[in-house]
């Protein structure tokens, strides 16, 4: 139906491939012992409002505070009520027309800084029991990443394999991994990545989630100053997604686990028959040096286990379109200042009229469901409410 000039558009029901929660502040300080608690994150502001010194696992940086309007910008329970609610969030999704989505965390972001197994072994599974009750026993709409420590690999299988016991489809890595450790193109990670297959966990890379450069404050990569710097460090976070997945495709843990599902989310869509021709070309022209050898093409590889989220790119609509990519996914970045909370319904109108509706349905709802067979079933149909039994 086409909508007059006094009618909404009809609502288009979308599954989102990324979103975020907000853990309360002290849920690992008040669930672990003492002497794990002295270790997680901490910050004391100093007496003028401009600094703080923030404290995480034995070493300390200091950083500059935004000011007040910033703050109040950058303040996601005022502005998305359930950016740490997941009932109250039930309803931003319906009223936004967001169906099922993947939720990762926001106080796990802060993983690549510890350096003591022991604290960030244990603060992660606390994270993980609590997002149980907290996110996924409220709606099976919701799909929260599980966590595990990069400081040993073996801390990381065993806490995978918890997670897939309880119920979790994914788990939640950062785009690096930790700096005590090799990176993720290394064969001391091949266990962790058959592991991942034999329990079927989606591999969720977010873009962003480089390591902290702790004498300065900032993401390792991120260090622009002076004009344009919020564009360019912005622009440079989504980079980072793109280089894990040549990493697991290059190295061989894609081609040797080939039920293995990679999701990097909030990176756009359009780099990857980019890095699929790229990474061919060097393959084939360079054959001489390249180690390993792959049984499948790197282009095969990575059109068929690499899966990619976007909010906002309109090339992500003729990538699946001209190019055969079809693993794209669309994502609100609820609650985030990037994503699409409060015009979800005119973005999804601004990239899907005009577009064939095979083609809508594949980007905003049956890549999801591929990704994540059996979570959830089909949305509403266009235009049509959200029912109550499925909330």
């Amino acid at each position: 139906m086409t909508a007059t000039a006094t009618e909404a558009p009809a609502k288009i029901w979308a599954n989102s491939g990324d979103s975020h929660f907000l853990e309360p502040d002290d849920l690992w300080s008040s669930n672990l012992p003492k002497r794990l608690a002295d270790l997680v994150p901490r910050a004391e502001k100093d007496p003028d409002g401009l600094w703080e010194t923030v404290h995480i696992d034995g070493q300390s940086f200091r950083r500059r505070l935004p000011n007040v309007a910033q703050q109040e910008f950058y303040d996601l329970s005022n502005r998305a009520p359930g950016a740490k609610d997941a009932k109250l969030r039930l309803a931003d999704l319906d009223q936004e027309g967001v169906w099922a989505e993947v939720v990762f965390p926001s106080l796990g972001m802060w993983s690549s800084s510890f350096r003591t197994p022991e604290v960030l072994r244990e603060a992660l599974k606390v994270s993980n029991d609590w997002a149980i009750d907290a996110i996924m026993k409220v709606s099976p709409r919701l799909v929260p990443t599980a966590q595990v420590s990069t400081l040993l690999v073996e801390d990381a299988i065993a806490e995978l394999q918890r997670a897939a016991g309880l119920g979790y489809r994914a788990v939640f890595l950062p785009t690096t991994p930790h700096p005590a450790q090799p990176d993720w193109n290394n064969k001391y990670w091949m266990p962790f990545w058959a592991a991942a297959q034999e329990a079927n966990m989606v591999l969720a890379f977010h873009v962003g989630t480089d390591p902290v450069d702790l004498a300065s404050g900032q993401a390792v990569g991120v260090t622009y100053r002076g004009p344009g710097g919020a564009v360019l460090n912005y622009t440079e976070t989504t980079f980072s997604g793109q280089r894990a997945a040549m990493k697991l495709v290059t190295s061989g843990a894609l081609d040797q686990h080939p039920n293995l599902k990679v999701l990097i989310a909030e990176g756009g869509a359009s780099w990857v028959p980019f890095l699929a021709d790229r990474m061919t070309e060097g393959y084939r022209q360079h054959s001489m040096a390249v180690r390993p050898k792959l049984s499948r093409a790197p282009a095969e590889i990575l059109y068929e286990q690499v899966y990619a989220s976007f909010q906002h790119d309109k090339s992500a609509i003729p990538t699946v379109m001209h190019h055969g990519y079809r693993n794209v996914m669309w994502g609100s970045d609820y609650p985030h200042m990037e994503g699409t909370f409060g015009h979800t319904q005119e973005t999804l109108h601004e990239l899907f009229d005009g577009v064939p509706d095979d083609v809508r349905h594949r980007i905003t709802i049956g890549t999801f469901n591929e990704l994540f067979p059996g979570v959830i079933g089909e949305p509403p149909a266009v235009g049509a409410p959200a029912p109550q039994s499925q909330a």
